[in-house]
């Protein structure tokens, strides 16, 4: 890498279209047509973006009880979910392509019955380049999402260093971000649904423990924007009208803020980030290189994909 590289990047804090798919992709293709007009080269979208997160929602369910009204306000959410690969996101590769950058958006992926939430990234001429699979939902998300396993933990390779993430409160996890500080990773992705100011401590850390820059994405959700015939009411009016004043921001390599953070309403962040000040700050610590200690501490990350059921025919049993 040569002296003084610079990437355009942009943290998109905007609203979804509250469980409506297509109007959300439609969101999503002017913003990334006004981002790519103005330069940006890579863009990040937050958790869950489409077709949203559903905050405030309890489909029906608290322990040992599940409602035919909930199991309708998942399928609405079922039916507002994308295929990996599939149409959706057919369509956000042409809207990478079309701006010419780098996209990594948050969405609700759906496969053979069970609900995911997925970070997708697509390259500047259109290919899907991988997706992660949160590895562990937090709380309640666990009635609707399902886990993750360690074959979606993927690095894309930009121009301008690696670029990985992980989703919310997963980089709670030590050993899941030191798979990734593992990976040479520059750009550190955290789409999330935490506005709180704890939050910021916590991406702050990660830069600094990853001497890496850090683009965190979050929405801004009121409740009015939510369908009035959407189920679960009763969630909903416990909770303040801004339900996720966002927070959005981009971190440099020390923790130091590069843009942000922004509250209380939809704003795009863009910034030029120095590539170099990656270099710079690994001088004094580098967590997988010099300040390491392999003889003494180790993770081992198994990247094998999980299936619950694996056919074998007779003949290669019988090695034939």
């Amino acid at each position: 890498m040569g002296e003084n590289e610079k990437v355009k990047v942009a943290v998109v804090q905007a609203s979804p279209v509250v469980m409506d798919c297509g109007a959300t992709l439609e969101k999503c293709a002017d913003i990334v047509g006004s981002l790519g007009r103005q330069g940006v080269q890579i863009a990040l979208f937050p958790e869950v973006f489409i077709p949203c997160y559903p905050r405030g929602l309890s489909f029906g369910t608290f322990i040992g009880s599940r409602s035919p009204e909930g199991r309708g306000e998942f399928l609405r959410y079922y039916r507002n979910s994308i295929d990996v690969p599939g149409p959706q996101t057919d369509r956000l590769g042409q809207l990478a392509a079309s701006a010419g950058l780098y996209l990594s958006i948050g969405v609700t992926e759906r496969d053979n019955g069970t609900l995911y939430c997925t970070l997708l990234h697509f390259a500047p001429d259109g290919r899907l380049l991988g997706k992660h699979r949160k590895l562990k939902p937090t709380a309640a998300e666990r009635i609707v999402w399902g886990e993750g396993d360690g074959s979606t933990l993927p690095v894309v390779e930009t121009p301008w260093g690696n670029m990985a993430g992980l989703i919310c409160w997963e980089n709670y996890m030590p050993l899941a971000r030191s798979a990734l500080y593992g990976k040479n990773v520059s750009l550190y992705l955290t789409p999330t649904a935490d506005s709180r100011e704890s939050w910021q401590a916590t991406i702050r850390h990660i830069a600094m423990e990853g001497r890496c820059y850090v683009l965190n994405c979050n929405q801004f959700v009121t409740r009015e924007m939510y369908p009035a015939d959407i189920g679960g009411q009763e969630g909903l009016a416990l909770l303040p009208d801004v339900m996720c004043p966002g927070g959005s921001a981009i971190v440099d390599p020390l923790g130091e803020y590069v843009a942000g953070p922004v509250f209380g309403r939809e704003e795009t962040l863009i910034a030029e980030l120095d590539m170099d000040r990656i270099w710079s700050s690994r001088f004094d610590f580098h967590v997988t290189g010099h300040y390491s200690r392999p003889d003494v501490l180790r993770l081992v990350v198994d990247e094998t994909p999980r299936r619950n059921a694996v056919y074998e025919s007779e003949e290669s049993i019988d090695g034939a």
